[in-house]
This record gives C-alpha cells, sequence and structure tokens, in this order.
C-alpha cells in the first residue's frame, strides 16, 4: 500500500511538472501581449519596454519557466500582474466557492445519472429504457450554457423558484449544479445501465433471487455494490470534466468560484492567474483519480492495489 502510494505521488508530480511546461510553453508563444494589457494603449514603447523588463517577459523561455518553477517549489504562485495581488491569495479566496459547487454537481449527477441507469437496466429493452438512454444522450450533448440559460429562464425568471444568480445560499446552489450535472448524469447512466446489466446476468444474483429474497434486496445489496465500481472512477475523471464546464456555468451563473477568475484572466491575458488555475485544476484532477483508486479496495476485497 505505502509504495503503490508513493510511486502514485511520484506519478502525480511528473504529469504535473508537464502540464507546468505545457501551459507556461502554451502561453509564452501565446500572439497576444499581456503587457499591453498592462501599460495600455496610449503607452509608449519605452513604457512597454520597461514593464516587460520589471515583469522578466523579455527572457528567453528556460529563463522564466525556470524562475516560475523555482518559486512555485517556494510555495509562490506568483503575482497577478492587473490586480497586482498574490495568484495563491485569489485562488484560496475563489476556491471554497468553486469546490462547493463541484460537489453539489457530483451529488447531482449521481442522483440522477445512477437513478435513470438502474431503472433502464432494469426495463432493459423496453420503451422505457430508449426513452431513458435518448434522455441521457441529449443530456450529454448539450452545451452547458445552453442548459444553463435554459433552466434560468424556467426556474428563476419564469417560475422564480431560484435566485438568477449570486452565492451564499442553498438556493443560489441549486441551478449551476444542476447545469453541470445534467451532462454528467447522461454519462453516468449509461454507464451504470451496462454495468448493472452485466452483474444482473451473474450467477450470484441468480442464487440470490432462488433463495427467496426480495427484489429490491437482491438490487440494494448484492446488485448495486459491484455494479457502482466503474462508477467510483469516472467520479475523479469527472472532475476534470468538471473544471472545463465550470469556467462557463460560472460565468452564465455569476458564480465567485476559480472557473470566474479564469475566465477573467484570460479575457486580460493575465499569466500567473492562468498558470495558477491551471495548475490547482491539474492538482484536483490528479488527486481525485488518486482517491478513486485507494477507495475502490475498501468497497470491493477482491480489488488490489499493484
Amino acid at each position: 500500500m505505502l509504495a503503490y502510494l508513493i510511486r502514485r505521488l511520484i506519478q502525480a508530480a511528473l504529469i504535473l511538472l508537464g502540464v507546468s511546461f505545457i501551459t507556461f510553453f502554451l502561453l509564452f508563444v501565446l500572439p497576444a501581449d499581456p503587457v499591453r494589457q498592462i501599460a495600455g494603449r496610449s503607452a509608449t514603447p519605452e513604457t512597454v519596454a520597461n514593464i516587460r523588463h520589471q515583469l522578466g517577459l523579455d527572457q528567453p523561455f528556460v529563463v522564466q519557466y525556470w524562475r516560475y518553477l523555482t518559486g512555485l517549489f517556494q510555495g509562490d504562485m506568483g503575482r497577478s500582474y492587473l490586480q497586482k495581488t498574490e495568484v495563491a491569495t485569489l485562488i484560496a479566496a475563489r476556491l471554497p466557492a468553486t469546490l462547493l459547487l463541484m460537489l453539489g454537481a457530483i451529488v447531482a449527477e449521481l442522483i440522477m445519472g445512477l437513478t435513470l441507469g438502474i431503472v433502464a437496466a432494469i426495463r432493459r429493452g423496453g420503451a422505457l429504457d430508449q426513452s431513458l438512454m435518448i434522455t441521457s444522450f441529449v443530456a450529454v450533448s448539450a452545451p452547458q450554457f445552453v442548459v444553463g440559460l435554459l433552466l434560468l429562464y424556467v426556474f428563476a425568471v419564469k417560475l422564480s423558484w431560484f435566485p438568477i444568480g449570486g452565492y451564499g445560499s442553498f438556493s443560489n446552489l441549486v441551478l449551476p449544479a444542476l447545469t453541470l450535472g445534467i451532462m454528467g448524469s447522461g454519462w453516468y447512466s449509461r454507464m451504470m445501465r451496462s454495468s448493472m446489466i452485466d452483474v444482473l446476468r451473474s450467477d450470484y444474483i441468480r442464487t440470490a433471487r432462488a433463495k427467496g429474497l426480495r427484489r429490491f434486496r437482491v438490487l440494494a445489496l448484492h446488485a448495486m455494490p459491484n455494479a457502482i465500481l466503474p462508477i467510483i472512477a469516472m467520479i475523479g475523471i469527472d472532475i476534470g470534466i468538471f473544471m472545463s464546464g465550470i469556467v462557463v456555468v460560472e460565468s452564465v451563473f455569476g458564480w465567485p468560484g476559480i472557473g470566474q477568475l479564469a475566465w477573467q484572466a484570460i479575457q486580460r491575458v493575465d499569466i500567473p492567474i492562468i498558470m495558477g488555475v491551471t495548475l490547482v485544476s491539474a492538482c484536483a484532477i490528479v488527486l481525485g483519480n488518486l482517491l478513486a483508486d485507494l477507495i475502490t479496495p475498501f468497497i470491493d476485497p477482491r480489488i488490489k492495489l499493484r
């Protein structure tokens, strides 16, 4: 267990190093000039050159990346070009809102996806099964900003059940969490349906039914624990999908998380913030996958970590 954990942590460190290198390189070759954003359109060439020198942006790529990496190892994620604030401070202030939204979205997609998948598996081949699978396909294919605007129009504007935007209460969380959860529920329902069908065909399920156990008991105690194993691995992968979708959803609902912070930084070419949010997102994806792998053996002891 300890050797496995150490090996995975080393792999995670290498992955994060690769992510930082690729992101920094792409931002380095980006045509947009962050110095122009800082100096303004009316700045003289001397002012632009002076700002570029102060930020170290006139140095070669290797020098800039090494300086950033050295600061990162010391816990320094840099300072925002425009907000003049430490990137770590900005992210720390926004991260709780993003984690809350992510947790709400995972709960929403699991409730919807697992329920639809189980019902479709039980009624496989019928009209209900086909209808649910078509619904899941539409949910996966629908753009998140379209889903978000539609939910806002129906439940916030027309019905006035929820606020249009904001942060701080459960009612503010419902619509953005549903927007993220609807797309994920489509994947979970299809995966749960396939996994549940395979489990229901197993010998031990037939044995449990032959013993006279009630249908609910067979599903809850024998089928569900085994069918849900692929879902656990998907949750870790899902964190990465949420990190990409959160940028759009937070902008639509005015949710003050790191997605909105990243969108503002992209518009202003604020490289330190973009780097910081990218690395935090990569850390979340790596840790999510690691936790999924560590939790799985506790659910099914037959699975061993190697």
